[in-house]
């Protein structure tokens, strides 16, 4: 499968900070405190739109538990949007968009809305998780954040039950070596997307980012916020910057942390990850004082032994090649997790694959009793409504040589999910690339981490120029790890409490080290 993008770390609130291009453009200054989080005259909707949609009031209750979290404490309060199903109808079909938010704990300037990446992360599930380090955000800001179409609480994704995900696990080479293999690889990929169809219906071809972003307008509206303060993280940036174009006017302060690249197609994006992974790894092996190229062959000989013999690993499963690789990618995300990666390789290395197999269960959302998560069924229904390219296996296996040369470790498996991802999909793309560009939104933070492995720090730089001039405002930070705010650089967190809280804008180009 794709390499997820999802925010997995709890962010870390910080204080405040310096440096001011100003007030966004357009935005009140703080808002009183009995200042309403529902729908209101000062909130502008895109014109057109039925009543029955921007009038609607959210009832909001008692959260419940939802799949693999238990229920958050009794300050959150949940509640459903209606959205429709197709956004060229708008008078048509609905479904209904799960919703949470923490009312603000000190003086209220209004609703801060979350995506916390994937796609196909549920961030209903997810902020009161993360909440507790967005302590300086969260006096000033009700948190809100939602489960975007398709996932979790609104009309979520089912396309496999275990035994379909347990049983393509065993038998799929996701780097297939021979004829057969390679039949088999692009056979399952077509069954995923003909069960997608069939559970998911009329809606499979409408989980496109676009209508993600049209959906959050509409709860910005809902809400009663004349224009939408936003926090994306990961392929949240995607949704942030899909946003900002289609409704420049209504952006109020946005921050995209973990940039994807809004330049690069399928193919680009996934020779992006296999760098950025195995910068990653490179660095990983410094820190341990071995020579990288060195430890890149070890893993990647590992990998060719695990391809012809897997390993056991316990309860009678084995450690394949596939999933060694997903289970060295996991604790690529943080450099707090890389000790884990050490003691799995050593396990692997004398035999035993339970431990890197069990990094793997981690990422793939597998419990002990074999039940997965959906989330990544979701991701790959909506990155393919989303995505109109479709590399055939002739492509793929023609552009391998290309792929082992940025990483032995990752390139394969990198290079052949071009074209398995979303092969024989059975809804058209939406586009190549997201359009980004946003002439007349205010300046937006764009932050980039220079040891980011899944969305790599070159995507930073390229959001904030296509997003345009005086819009992209880019902040540097040389770290390790899948994002930056929260993962340690105060200049980081003060810089982006800076802006959110208060306006003020760093200068472009800022650099935390």
């Amino acid at each position: 499968m794709a390499l997820l993008v999802l925010a997995v770390l709890a962010v870390l609130g910080g204080c405040t900070g310096d440096g001011s291009r100003g007030e966004p453009p357009g935005n009140a200054g703080p808002r009183s405190p009995s200042a309403s989080p529902t729908a209101s005259a000062s909130a502008s909707a895109s014109p057109g739109l039925p009543r029955a949609l921007t009038g609607q009031k959210l009832a909001w209750k008692k959260c419940g538990a939802t799949e693999g979290y238990a229920a958050p404490g009794r300050e959150w309060r949940c509640a459903k949007l209606t959205v429709p199903v197709d956004w060229a109808e708008p008078t048509g079909k609905t479904l209904r968009m799960a919703v949470i938010r923490g009312a603000a704990t000190g003086e209220r300037r209004g609703a801060l809305v979350f995506n916390f990446g994937g796609p196909g992360g549920s961030g209903v599930s997810l902020l009161p998780l993360f909440a507790p380090g967005y302590g300086t955000l969260h006096r000033a800001y009700d948190l809100v954040s939602f489960d975007p179409r398709g996932v979790g609480g609104s009309a979520r994704v089912d396309c496999r039950g275990d035994a379909a995900v347990a049983r393509a696990e065993r038998t799929v080479d996701l780097t297939p070596d021979t004829p057969a293999e390679e039949r088999a690889f692009l056979a399952d990929a077509s069954a995923f997307g003909k069960s997608c169809a069939r559970t998911t219906g009329a809606l499979l071809p409408e989980l496109t980012t676009a209508n993600t972003a049209r959906d959050l307008d509409l709860l910005r509206t809902v809400l009663g916020e004349a224009k939408l303060d936003y926090f994306g993280v990961s392929y949240g940036t995607e949704l942030g910057g899909t946003y900002a174009h289609l409704f420049p006017r209504h952006v109020g302060r946005m921050v995209l942390d973990a940039v994807v690249d809004p330049a690069a197609d399928t193919v680009e994006h996934a020779k992006g990850q296999a760098r950025g992974f195995q910068r990653a790894l490179n660095d990983y092996f410094r820190s341990l004082h071995e020579d990288p190229k060195a430890g890149t062959a070890k893993v990647a000989a590992l990998l060719k032994d695990l391809d012809a013999h897997p390993l056991p690993a316990g309860k009678g499963r084995e450690l394949t090649e596939s999933l060694a690789v997903t289970g060295l990618v996991s604790p690529l995300y943080s450099e707090g997790s890389w000790p884990q990666l050490t003691r799995a390789l050593d396990a692997a290395r004398a035999g035993d694959g339970g431990p890197l197999l069990a990094l793997a269960d981690s990422y793939n959302d597998r419990d002990p009793e074999g039940h997965y998560g959906k989330q990544a069924q979701a991701q790959r229904a909506i990155s393919c409504a989303d995505d109109s390219t479709r590399p055939t296996a002739a492509q793929a296996r023609a552009r391998l040589g290309e792929f082992r040369a940025i990483s032995p470790v990752f390139g394969p498996f990198l290079g052949w999910d071009t074209a398995g991802w979303c092969h024989d999909w059975p809804a058209k793309g939406d586009r190549t690339t997201p359009e980004v560009s946003a002439p007349g939104a205010p300046p937006i933070l764009v932050v980039g981490n220079t040891g980011d492995p899944a969305t790599p720090f070159e995507g930073a730089a390229r959001m904030a120029r296509e997003l345009g001039e005086d819009v992209g405002v880019e902040l540097v930070w040389h770290g390790e790890g899948h994002g930056a705010y929260g993962s340690g650089s105060r200049c980081v967190d003060d810089t982006v409490d800076a802006y959110l809280v208060r306006g003020k804008v760093p200068r472009p180009g800022k650099e935390c080290r």
